[in-house]
């Protein structure tokens, strides 16, 4: 969905409320950035970028909204939910969402209108094409053999719960 038009005026008030948590973060000196999650039409989580405040660089407003969601869930997954960002997720919150399982997106700016004001993850995006050898972080790969016993271990496991 691009098209104005066909949004619903309680997709926009979301939408909206997901707008206003990023300006008002700002003023408690975090980033411009929020998040809201809905279910069957009410708002279950909220969360604001917390990265300096909390010494986290994982503490982005759509994680901070999906911790909170599966909180109040109790629950691992967000399966009949939807996100509302104020930005396009990076790639971190985007595969996040993904893991979440959340039913559908909505965003507000692009990641064009964040890489304007220095949020620019595009060098992420393109590390991600690379070969792992190519990166321009070093990884290197050690101990798979032994380390394929702890997927054993898991598939062996009468009790285990799939995500």
């Amino acid at each position: 969905m691009t098209n104005s038009e066909t949004e619903t005026p309680q997709q926009q008030a979301f939408m909206q409320m997901a707008i206003d948590l990023a300006i008002a973060n700002v003023g408690n000196g975090g980033g411009p950035f929020g998040a809201v999650i809905v279910k069957a039409g009410t708002v279950i989580a909220k969360g604001v970028n917390q990265v300096t405040h909390n010494n986290d660089p994982t503490a982005h407003a759509e994680i901070m909204a999906i911790r909170a969601a599966c909180q109040e869930l109790n629950s691992f997954t967000l399966a009949g939910c939807e996100i509302y960002s104020s930005c396009e997720p990076c790639p971190m919150c985007l595969a996040a969402i993904y893991w979440s399982h959340c039913d559908r997106l909505f965003f507000a700016s692009g990641h064009h209108d964040a890489a304007a004001v220095d949020f620019d993850d595009s060098f992420i995006y393109e590390q991600l094409k690379l070969p792992i050898e190519n990166r321009s972080l070093p990884i290197q790969q050690m101990m798979r053999q032994p380390s394929l016993k702890a997927f054993q271990t898991w598939l062996a496991h009468e009790s285990r719960v799939s995500y």
